[in-house]
């Protein structure tokens, strides 16, 4: 397999190890709130991360409430998988990285919940930042959360 590698994330098998630290987050949830924070990457074992956010989310009526979440992100061949915190740990998505006209690392996947589907899109940048975006829809849902990472130093 050709890996495709991009400057500052490497190939695409090595972006779970270029995560491990601290992260700046923006996150915007469409029509419904903000949210800032530090998420941070840290190693499990030879092949996963976990991951946990922590932050304040300001809510569309102006109310501001502490928010955390916390994922498994395991390496695979060609990109990552990123799974629920829970026991045992549920797969979230699978994402399989591949180089953009734009020089970026870009991978995307689909997961079902209930009957609302979020599709996720993952960009890597060559300044050393990502992006996620996760588009939900369904009978309960209707609104997108885009996230930007910065690394903190």
């Amino acid at each position: 397999m050709n890996e495709v590698t991009i400057d500052g994330w490497g190939d695409a098998s090595d972006v779970t190890n270029k995560l491990i630290g601290s992260w700046s987050l923006d996150r915007i949830i469409e029509g419904q709130a903000t949210m800032q924070g530090i998420a941070i990457f840290a190693p499990l074992d030879g092949a996963r991360l976990a991951y946990r956010e922590q932050g304040h989310l300001k809510l569309a009526n102006g109310t501001i409430v502490q928010a955390e979440r916390e994922y498994v992100f395991s390496n695979c061949d060609g990109g990552f998988q990123v799974f629920f915190k829970e026991e045992p740990l549920r797969l979230f998505h699978e994402i399989l990285l591949s180089a953009s006209s734009a020089g970026e690392l870009c991978g995307s996947a689909r997961h079902i919940c209930n009957r609302d589907e979020y599709r996720s899109a993952y960009r890597f940048m060559r300044d050393g930042t990502f992006a996620v975006r996760h588009g939900v829809s369904g009978p309960r849902k209707d609104y997108a959360i885009n996230t930007a990472y910065a690394r903190l130093s």
